[in-house]
């Protein structure tokens, strides 16, 4: 009985001894796996349609950040400036002064819709014309056309970031349909598929989709956030005209 124990201890050290061996090997081979998915490399080893898709990503992402810094710096500089304009107009200053610091230094905004309404409204009474309701309907148009110009100029490249935020997530699919089907394909060259041959494939497809995410959803945020703004803006001058008009009104009867 004791040599029969024995061998059966042997066996069962030896068993042991080869599923901690197997396991050790599986965990260096998982080690190595994962140290061999560098990003960098993932990036540089991928097929040209994904990098061509990540390039355009990464370039679509750059330029929305650029406008969204850009933007918000307009349209701080917009409000600040209605809220300054407004404050001077109702502190009960005189217009013609107020107009003459409009005529040296207007740079838009509604300084210029209160330039252009007083100037068209002055033009019409020096031109002779005596309704009162024909001059105000002139100052008018010219504050409307003004305004319109001035909220043109605020939306300018928010189509831009709504483009992105639509499209990238898109985009960003197709690379990541492109890098599967090429992981594929490459199962057909090898004799055992395991999850270390398609990994690299598949890793990189991804991150075509992350790139897709990652343009999108600041672009969406930002065109979201700043339309919002130039709606308030566009408010701020829409009652502006209609107190000014009321101005000029009372001017004209």
């Amino acid at each position: 009985m004791q040599p029969m124990q024995a061998a059966l201890q042997v066996t069962t050290q030896s068993l042991d001894d080869g599923a901690v061996a197997a396991v050790s090997e599986s965990a260096g081979n998982a080690l190595a796996a994962s140290n061999d998915l560098d990003m960098l490399q993932l990036i540089l080893h991928a097929s040209l349609p994904v990098q061509l898709v990540m390039l355009l990503l990464l370039l679509a992402s750059i330029a929305s950040w650029v406008i969204i810094f850009r933007k918000k710096k307009v349209l701080d500089r917009a409000l600040q400036e209605a809220d300054d304009f407004e404050e001077k107009f109702w502190s009960g200053a005189d217009l013609g002064k107020l107009y003459d610091s409009a005529q040296r230094n207007a740079d838009g905004g509604m300084e210029a819709i209160f330039e252009a309404g007083l100037r068209e409204f002055n033009k019409s009474r020096r031109r002779g014309l005596e309704d009162g309701r024909l001059q105000l309907e002139a100052a008018q148009r010219a504050m409307r056309a003004t305004s319109s110009r001035e909220i043109d100029d605020l939306e300018r490249n928010l189509e831009f970031l709504a483009n992105v935020g639509s499209i990238s997530p898109y985009i960003g699919l197709f690379g990541t349909v492109w890098g599967i089907m090429i992981s594929f394909q490459g199962l057909a060259n090898v004799k055992e598929a395991t999850i270390a041959t398609v990994a690299p494939g598949i890793s990189e497809a991804l991150i075509a989709t992350a790139m897709g995410l990652f343009a999108a959803i600041p672009a969406v945020w930002a065109y979201n956030r700043y339309a919002t703004r130039v709606e308030r803006v566009a408010v701020k001058y829409e009652a502006f005209q209609e107190e000014f008009s009321s101005i000029l009104q009372r001017q004209a009867e």
